[in-house]
């Protein structure tokens, strides 16, 4: 595999935020281990991303409560009763600090219709159905309108949606970059399968420096 197929530009950069909602930190009705720990990079990340004036995504997950959108999974919990990932409640709201300060609290009924919320410049939240990011949401159109190129994940439990999102973008050929200090739940297997798909796995502060100053960057 030649490597400049895969080695990122972060002048055609976005960063995709997944599921860092109130109810995945700790003490929440939904906690990941390891998320609220990760949340000062997430915000690090988001920062540079503004200041660069490059796009951000904040992809979620919003569970009616009736349960007729949730996973299989989860959905006798909440048909029972839990209250996770609520609309319109304060769980469902994403981590404080990871949004710019003039952020509007997130529109459900807007979101769950499929739509795009704008948070501010250049910055938009979207909800997913379901694990990855891709299914069943506008996100590729919304990403290709914008001729962006290299996707940068952070967020909440790798296993699960980040892995399901990141795979999704490499079927899509998009370059991506994991922000291995940015995310909660990752362990030594899947850092291997990443790089076998090619995937870059770097730190915060390499892809902050890279992101302010857009130049590829080479893991080899």
């Amino acid at each position: 595999m030649s490597a400049s197929y895969i080695e990122p530009d972060f002048g055609a950069a976005a960063l995709l935020t997944i599921d860092v909602q109130q109810d995945t930190l700790d003490g929440g009705a939904l906690e990941v281990p390891g998320t609220s720990a990760a949340l000062p990079v997430m915000r690090e990340l988001a920062n540079a991303f503004r200041a660069a004036r490059r796009p951000i995504v904040h992809v979620v997950r919003l569970y009616r409560r009736d349960g007729s959108n949730a996973d299989l999974c989860r959905r006798a919990l909440i048909e029972s009763g839990g209250a996770i990932l609520a609309p319109g409640e304060p769980g469902s709201e994403l981590a404080e600090g990871l949004t710019c300060e003039t952020a509007p609290r997130l529109d459900p009924e807007l979101l769950l219709a499929g739509r795009l919320q704008e948070l501010g410049p250049d910055e938009v939240a979207i909800y997913k159905p379901r694990w990855g990011a891709f299914y069943g949401t506008a996100l590729e159109e919304h990403l290709r309108r914008l001729d962006v190129t290299t996707l940068v994940f952070c967020g909440c439990n790798f296993p699960n949606c980040p892995r399901t999102s990141i795979y999704e973008a490499s079927e899509r050929d998009f370059r991506v970059v994991l922000a291995k200090d940015a995310v909660s739940g990752l362990y030594d297997k899947g850092r291997e399968e990443l790089r076998d798909i090619g995937v870059q796995l770097l730190s915060t502060a390499e892809i902050v420096q890279s992101v302010g100053q857009p130049t590829q960057v080479s893991t080899a």
